[in-house]
């Protein structure tokens, strides 16, 4: 990831970007589905009929050992990760108060990732964005923060279904992980997709991201010069030029 999540002034300005970044998204659309999909968003992925603990527990458990008898079947990872999901929402894991989860939830949210790594590297012909949905709630600043693994999973989205809302999440998490020019390409899409009336507001506010992360940046490379030494920039090439392009 990109910063130091841990000191609390930190989280709280990373959660505040998040949440302005939410109303100005229609962040719904990721909730429930995005681009008109009814299944597949985070709700279901928390609530997705899965019944009582006992019987998600038994689900998972099932899903897990289908993936070690078929470890080469890519809807089998698929199901597995979704269900580790819903897992990492439920009870202790999740602080449905603040909307985050807890740090036995992001413990359970690694085994999301690990999920949906081997996933994509079955090269699956039709690749699940519904499950892309999912994982991009996971591995946002509310879960476990993994900036890079999530624009990976919007630019799914985003690819599939294109939205003035997936591409300004795909421009954030871009931002975030210092993919810049990624990060541009998503903003201008959003901009070019949003209605004509709020195109000046999303590219105002995208801007004013870009710039408040780059700030975080700087300020984190001051304070790690001053305690002698530079931390490295993660999820790109620095000076943020990686990260090709968004698929249209």
């Amino acid at each position: 990831m990109l910063f130091d999540l841990r000191g609390r002034g930190r989280r709280r300005t990373v959660q505040g970007i998040y949440l302005a970044l939410a109303v100005l998204m229609g962040g719904g659309l990721v909730l429930f589905g995005i681009g008109g999909a009814t299944n597949g968003g985070l709700v279901d992925a928390l609530n997705g009929g899965a019944g009582n603990s006992n019987t998600a527990d038994n689900r998972l458990k099932a899903a897990e050992k289908r993936v070690r008898v078929a470890p080469s079947d890519p809807t089998a990872w698929a199901e597995v990760t979704r269900l580790r999901f819903q897992a990492a929402g439920t009870g202790a894991n999740y602080d449905s108060v603040n909307g985050t989860f807890t740090a036995k939830g992001k413990a359970a949210l690694a085994g999301v990732k690990d999920g949906w790594e081997h996933y994509l590297a079955l090269n699956p012909k039709v690749i699940d964005t519904n499950l892309a949905a999912v994982v991009l709630q996971a591995m946002g600043a509310n879960g476990l923060a993994d900036f890079q693994a999530a624009a990976r999973a919007a630019e799914i989205v985003a690819s599939a279904k294109p939205s003035a809302a997936i591409y300004e999440q795909l421009a954030a998490f871009s931002y975030e992980a210092n993919l810049t020019r990624k990060g541009d390409l998503a903003s201008a899409k959003a901009v070019s997709l949003a209605p004509a009336a709020q195109r000046n507001s999303v590219k105002q506010q995208l801007t004013q991201l870009k710039q408040q992360i780059a700030q975080q940046a700087a300020k984190q490379a001051l304070a790690g010069a001053g305690a002698g030494g530079a931390p490295a920039p993660a999820g790109g090439a620095p000076g943020g030029g990686g990260g090709g392009s968004p698929t249209p």
